[in-house]
């Protein structure tokens, strides 16, 4: 076993102590907050539920931060993962509910900062832009469900006791749901870049079942979670629960509620295929921050109320820390990249050239991109994705659109279709036809993505990206994830 490998894995499992101490607060928060369940009580629970779903459901929803930076090197995962780590302990000591996904993007935004590496400003505008609709949404939604539970109520009078017994279990039932969706969800966050270099191996019990190595990775990752979770995740839970607003039990489930059905709408893949084959506008499928959607919620039963018992000045110091938590991860992940490269010599990056060679520049065009602009730079390398940009720029002659195509276009990544890698190769989730059309290009190589699935589509109707429109967004969808497969599996530096 690789000691640099385990020394490496330590950030993670520091990140996940941090999201565990931090993000308990989201799930039994309100509930602790409220009296109405005790906090050892609420930790055990929560601990339990958040392994079996890192174990269980560990891939969780797909997190779409690729576009905003790729990190391809094992030191540079190390660093973002402990400057978000940092950041999100800070935050709770601080007492503050913040979202390990902002502390990522602001990791990653650093990462491409050190490297010259260019943040996708579409990918980036849609994740700010659910910051801001995210906890807006979960206020709505919470103050619609509040009115309704209120009117249920009212109609159905039960005792108090009764009503008492019955909110203390469904709070508990909605908190252990929503930690094992913590687990499920979060668990890629803190451990998925460390699954292509797992120290474990595989083994079986009583032959009875086997144990992967990635499955062993996530059980540690979970228990890093559940040990936040039961050491350092009072305070959170007591700012999201007593302090900013005072909440009644019922108010407190309410906000679990809302919370659940904010992060569903967000992650829903069968709602937005639902939508889309109905021919309407679908909800982007972005990771949102399950913090905003618990303060939002409670905030939006205390603005039903009146606002009156609203406490501004917390709310303000849990606004300071959203906005502070992106910057403070990148500045914190930008300074460890420099002292790993430049004190410890490790490879925080792998090197991506740009190229606008002849094959590229009549791609562009074939695009329908303005190409005469370029005509003085053709056969010209370039060592990073910002130094192309520049020139781009220089030129003022394409829209940011049109400069992001050219960044994709020009981009050097090479794949190779070598016989041990096609052996090697497991085809999962490709049809029959996309399959045999992979095995097709055994000896092939390839200097671009693009080239490889014009390649692909040449030999096969599956592999074909057609007009997008409502009803095709899914199935173009389904098509590029596939090819994402095939890129990372043939991929050579």
């Amino acid at each position: 076993m690789d000691v640099t490998v385990l020394l490496f894995l330590t950030s993670g499992l520091f990140l996940g102590w941090s999201l565990g101490a931090n993000d308990a607060a989201n799930i039994f928060g309100t509930a602790v907050g409220t009296g109405m369940v005790r906090f050892t009580q609420a930790a055990i629970v929560c601990s339990i539920f958040v392994i079996l779903g890192a174990v269980i459901s560990g891939a969780g929803a797909a997190q779409t931060l690729e576009r905003l930076g790729e990190i391809n090197a094992l030191a540079g995962s190390f660093a973002a993962a402990l400057a978000a780590a940092i950041t999100v302990y800070w935050m709770t000591v601080a007492g503050l509910p913040v979202s390990t996904s902002q502390a990522i993007v602001g990791a990653i935004i650093g990462w491409n900062w050190f490297t010259e590496s260019v943040t996708d400003a579409a990918a980036l505008t849609k994740i700010l832009s659910t910051w801001v609709l995210c906890p807006l949404l979960a206020g709505l939604v919470a103050a619609l469900l509040f009115k309704l539970v209120a009117f249920v109520l009212g109609r159905v009078r039960l005792h108090l006791l009764r009503l008492d017994a019955y909110t203390r279990l469904a709070l508990i039932v909605a908190g252990a749901f929503g930690a094992y969706s913590l687990g499920a969800n979060n668990i890629a966050n803190v451990m998925g870049v460390f699954v292509p270099v797992s120290p474990f191996t595989e083994f079986r019990v009583q032959d009875l079942f086997t144990v992967t190595s990635v499955e062993q990775l996530f059980l540690l990752g979970g228990i890093a979670i559940a040990v936040g979770v039961f050491t350092y995740s009072k305070r959170v839970m007591l700012t999201v629960g007593a302090e900013l607003v005072p909440l009644s039990p019922v108010a407190a489930w309410v906000v679990v509620v809302a919370q659940s059905i904010v992060l569903f709408l967000f992650a829903s893949e069968g709602l937005e295929h639902l939508l889309a084959t109905s021919g309407l506008p679908t909800i982007p499928l972005v990771p949102v921050s399950s913090s905003q959607a618990v303060v939002g919620a409670v905030l939006g039963i205390g603005l039903l109320r009146g606002g009156r018992n609203i406490h501004w000045r917390v709310l303000g110091h849990i606004g300071i820390g959203w906005v502070a938590t992106p910057i403070i991860a990148a500045l914190i992940c930008f300074v460890s990249l420099f002292f790993l490269q430049n004190v410890f010599n490790q490879k925080v990056h792998t090197e991506t050239g740009y190229s606008l060679s002849r094959t590229v520049i009549d791609h562009l065009a074939a695009q329908g991109i303005a190409t005469t602009p370029l005509d003085d730079v053709v056969g010209e390398e370039f060592a990073s994705a910002v130094r192309l940009r520049d020139a781009l720029r220089a030129r003022r002659a394409f829209t940011e659109g049109e400069q992001a195509a050219v960044l994709e276009t020009a981009r050097v990544f090479r794949i190779s279709f070598a016989p041990l890698r096609l052996t090697a190769f497991r085809a999962n989730g490709l049809s029959d036809g996309q399959a045999a059309a992979v095995a097709a290009l055994e000896g092939r190589s390839f200097r671009h993505k693009w080239q490889v699935a014009e390649a692909l589509a040449g030999l096969s109707p599956e592999w074909r990206i057609v007009e997008e429109t409502k009803v095709t967004k899914l199935d173009n969808k389904r098509i590029r994830q596939r090819l994402d497969l095939v890129y990372r599996s043939f991929h050579v530096e």
